[in-house]
């Protein structure tokens, strides 16, 4: 197959794949109520932010006034808040001004329940959920083995973790164990992985993340691979996209292997970087275990932010910007995703299509 030809079947393999993946706050996409006016889905965008010193440990304690967040150059105000594990604050509704389009009527989103007088949601709302993603093609001849304590010992770790789920990926994706607060289920399931196929990652990443984009709250993937992917139709640049406009955030843990191969390191860098992750290269199974270690460590210690976006005629891409106010606060770094595409759906109906409603779902 000729690259031109393999670069129109590739699109048209994503396209398929993003097609079902649209999340819609408040029951589904939008319908029409009359002639005149349509109602749509009120939009909450939600940020998983790391907030780090120079040395990079973990900046913790801050306040939901700290933050700042501008999107396409409108200030927004933050509607939830949360740090780490903690139960998630409430501070502004849907109601207040908040809704997608200006020209519209906006509809409740789903949200948690709120529980006594403290304003907080819900206890099951807090953590994350974690999809593992493990490469058992036949680059994982070599250290399989190792491979499989390495993620073993990062399930046992979890803490505030509300569910984990184990696939597999080779040329295609196993669901392994479907999400569930089940660690045992899961640690099984990692016994019982084999290694086989070529690598198809990207395709495989790609169906993870349409499946957890049906999550609301915090939601990361954690991908274990061994090499570079040599099977997969779909561009790593259009899997980055899906993710970041879902709020899905990506770590990466690959070997030396894959780190020799120029391209795949920097596909690999760039991928998680785009979400809100990070990237690391093990030398060895110890290095390996540090990896998981760290990913850990850091979805304990991420800040939930959420908003309803302001007014905004962009229906594309938009732009996030997320600041710390103060001057003791500005040496920080943050870390997290740069924006986000509203992702359209089309629906049809006894008398045509209907209007095409639009998700900012994110964490």
């Amino acid at each position: 197959m000729d690259t031109h030809n393999r670069g129109i079947m590739a699109k048209r393999v994503f396209l398929f794949l993003c097609a079902s993946s649209v999340l819609f706050f408040g029951g589904g996409a939008g319908a029409q109520d009359d002639a005149s006016r349509i109602r749509v889905n009120v939009v909450l965008v939600q940020l998983n932010v790391a907030v780090t010193d120079r040395k990079g440990n973990y900046v913790s304690g801050l306040r939901p006034e700290d933050f700042e967040i501008v999107e396409d150059k409108i200030p927004e105000k933050l509607a939830t808040f949360e740090e780490g594990n903690e139960p998630t604050r409430r501070l502004i509704g849907p109601d207040s001004g908040h809704s997608a389009q200006s020209v519209v009527k906006a509809s409740e989103p789903v949200a948690p329940e709120m529980t006594g007088d403290q304003g907080k949601f819900q206890a099951s709302v807090a953590g994350a959920n974690v999809f593992i993603l493990f490469d058992t093609s036949n680059y994982m001849y070599r250290g399989f083995v190792f491979a499989q304590d390495a993620i073993a010992d990062f399930i046992r770790s979890l803490e505030g973790v509300s569910k984990v789920a184990l696939y597999s990926y080779s040329r295609d994706l196993s669901r392994v164990s479907a999400l569930t607060p089940d660690r045992s289920q899961v640690l099984r399931g990692v016994r019982n992985t084999v290694a086989g196929d070529d690598a198809a990652l990207y395709n495989c990443l790609l169906m993870t993340v349409k499946d957890a984009a049906q999550l609301t709250g915090r939601k990361a993937i954690v991908v274990f691979s061994n090499g570079p992917d040599n099977a997969s139709l779909v561009p790593p640049e259009d899997v980055a996209e899906l993710a970041q406009s879902t709020g899905t955030i990506i770590y990466m843990i690959s070997t030396r292997q894959a780190e020799e191969e120029p391209v795949s390191t920097a596909v690999f860098e760039r991928m998680s970087k785009a979400t809100g992750g990070k990237a690391y290269f093990s030398k060895d199974w110890k290095d390996e275990k540090q990896a998981f270690a760290s990913i850990r460590d850091d979805l304990a210690h991420l800040y939930a932010l959420s908003y309803y976006p302001q007014p905004n005629p962009n229906h594309g891409w938009r732009s996030i910007t997320v600041k710390l106010v103060g001057k003791d606060l500005q040496k920080y770094h943050i870390r997290t995703r740069d924006g986000y595409r509203l992702l359209q759906q089309t629906q049809a109906s006894s008398g045509g299509l209907s209007s095409s409603g639009s998700s900012a779902s994110s964490q």
